[in-house]
């Protein structure tokens, strides 16, 4: 098979969807890997160290969507990329369709088969693909926070740790998932007064379990919420419902009942956020303000610590990429049911059931289209 890795074009996005190891690894598998110039050099990754590894170099982007009959990247196509797309080319990527209609009927008209590495989804539920992502976001989401909250940033000025005779902020966490018990790690470990709210009691036991008193865990109703809201210094929104657009956990009226100062960061942004008032921002600007609460809504947080995220992502997308490109889509998905939930677009068809629900598309499951 021939894999493309184009260089990734979405603001402020400097990760790359496949190291050196990735490419020696496809090509000793028998396969052509096509890299374009620069790809990996937001991560410290120069072209010499992927040709070393077996790539090709190629130097603009239409020729790798041209040559290539799987694309391999971080990022969701942006608008430029979509006229160089083919009928029945795999596009393997972080997709997040349910929070954007124009980008999935960009998709379906092309005829793109769509693999979403945030619904590659295991029995057990777990989601391996954006497992190391969220670890990241989660991580990131009390360190911006933390700057955010400093005075001159726009913030309340207060210090997440306290010091001796003054407490520590209080850190609310909406969802006690990957995203959300990363963001917990970091604040208990900072000493902030953290609390994780989930509709998931055994999630919560978890918790508890682990940090041993050291959190609150509060089950999530629309009490809860307010209440927990109203004392919050931070609030971190970690919710996920896999493959679907994100429930408004937060009304614009909380936002008059917060402190003043106090900062919201939005890691679920990129399903369309769990803040009413959210809306995606970037790197270069990522916060605005309203009703006097600061919100922070990176969409690609991972993409400010791009080695740690490409090495990170590359370790889980890679045994996937071999899969597709030694068996062939079609006896990939058949033989690997995590894989088949993967597809959210076959030839112009939506196969993820949450993606035609939030968007207004008929459903049409993988099996009846390969049947």
């Amino acid at each position: 098979m021939i894999i493309g890795v184009p260089k990734e074009i979405k603001t402020d996005e400097h990760r790359v969807s496949c190291v050196p190891a990735g490419v020696q690894a496809l090509c000793e598998a028998g396969h052509r890997v096509l890299v374009q110039a620069g790809a990996g050099s937001g991560c410290g990754l120069t072209d010499r160290d992927f040709e070393q590894a077996g790539a090709r170099i190629v130097q603009n982007s239409a020729d790798i969507f041209g040559e290539a009959e799987m694309i391999i990247k971080v990022k969701e196509p942006q608008p430029s990329e979509y006229p160089l797309l083919r009928p029945g080319q795999i596009l393997y990527t972080y997709l997040h369709l349910a929070a954007s209609k124009d980008l999935t009927q960009a998709l379906k008209e092309r005829q793109i088969i769509a693999i979403g590495y945030e619904t590659i989804q295991l029995a057990d539920g777990s989601l391996p693909l954006l497992t190391p992502m969220s670890e990241v976001a989660g991580r990131m989401a009390v360190q911006v926070g933390a700057y955010f909250l400093q005075k001159q940033e726009g913030g309340r000025g207060v210090l997440l740790s306290g010091v001796p005779g003054v407490p520590p902020a209080e850190v609310l966490i909406l969802g006690g998932g990957t995203v959300g018990g990363n963001a917990a790690r970091v604040a208990v470990g900072l000493g902030a007064q953290v609390t994780v709210i989930d509709s998931n009691l055994e999630r919560l036991r978890h918790l508890d379990s682990l940090y041993r008193g050291r959190l609150i865990t509060l089950p999530s109703h629309r009490h809860t919420v307010s209440a927990a809201i109203r004392t919050a210094d931070l609030v971190i929104g970690a919710v996920l419902i896999p493959g679907a657009k994100t429930p408004k956990i937060v009304q614009r009226a909380h936002l008059k009942t917060m402190k003043e100062g106090a900062v919201i960061v939005d890691v679920a942004v990129d399903q369309g956020g769990c803040v009413e008032t959210s809306r995606p921002t970037t790197h270069s600007k990522p916060t605005f303000v309203v009703d006097r609460i600061l919100h922070y809504c990176v969409a690609n947080m991972p993409g400010a610590v791009a080695r740690t995220s490409s090495f990170a992502l590359a370790n889980t997308t890679l045994p996937y990429a071999l899969v597709i490109a030694n068996e062939g889509l079609v006896k990939a998905v058949r033989k690997d049911p995590a894989l088949a939930r993967g597809v959210n677009l076959y030839c112009g068809e939506v196969t993820y059931q949450a993606v035609a629900a939030d968007l207004g598309y008929t459903y049409r499951p993988l099996t009846e289209l390969l049947s």
